[in-house]
């Protein structure tokens, strides 16, 4: 059996048992410790936050959201599987500081040679405005991306393609602002037979689709 060497970026996410299945081996997981998800750095991005994520002092601040939902109930079963193919879809939380005003889930599996992982995380701000603040900078430090009309308040979503060690990797991140919190979602996949990523449409149209459920799942946080 000829060997499938890993990029870098995608062994970080990997457990041990994940780099055995790529030798042959079956895996039916779900994500990895919190040091798998350390070396995912763009769901967790969101976590690592401005000040503008401590709740406001203004009297007069909008706030729609007190609390963020549970990210691993956010995703249907029924979408988890149809989005990382082998996963458990309870995915797992990562540990947060704060909980009541960040939290992420995320899922990932390798089946046969493909590989699938996806994050869905919260951050609960102060106000609407500091949201809507804080959305502006994260989407300005993107490009190549679009709207996403009828998502949230605001949506944003990019889809990019990376290479390692001629590896194709293809990433999605979908951003979205609802009121006071902020959705960020993102979701990526690669084939270790072929090489080659999925398709951009596969992957943004994945990325979308978990995002909605996402926000939908933050009515439970209400004030």
């Amino acid at each position: 059996m000829r060997s499938l060497p890993l990029p870098l970026t995608l062994t970080a996410r990997l457990s041990p048992v994940a780099v055995l299945a790529c030798a042959g081996w079956a895996l039916s997981s779900g994500p990895a410790a919190p040091s798998a998800a350390a070396g995912h750095q763009t769901a967790q991005k969101a976590p690592a936050a401005s000040s503008a994520a401590a709740p406001s002092s203004s009297s007069g601040a909008t706030k729609t959201y007190s609390a963020a939902p549970s990210p691993c109930a956010a995703v249907p079963a029924a979408t988890v599987k149809s989005l990382v193919p082998g996963a458990k879809t309870a995915g797992k939380e990562i540990p947060s500081t704060d909980t009541a005003l960040r939290r992420t889930c995320s899922w990932n599996a390798l089946k046969g040679y493909d590989y699938r992982w996806l994050d869905v995380s919260y951050e609960i701000v102060g106000s609407d405005e500091a949201a809507g603040k804080e959305y502006g900078q994260r989407v300005a430090e993107k490009s190549g991306g679009g709207a996403v009309p009828g998502l949230g308040d605001s949506a944003y979503s990019v889809v990019n393609l990376t290479t390692e060690d001629e590896q194709q990797t293809r990433e999605g991140v979908v951003m979205v602002r609802a009121a006071n919190a902020l959705v960020i979602v993102t979701y990526n996949g690669s084939d270790f037979e072929t090489k080659k990523a999925p398709a951009t449409d596969e992957i943004n149209k994945g990325a979308i689709k978990a995002a909605k459920s996402a926000v939908a799942a933050l009515g439970g946080g209400q004030d």
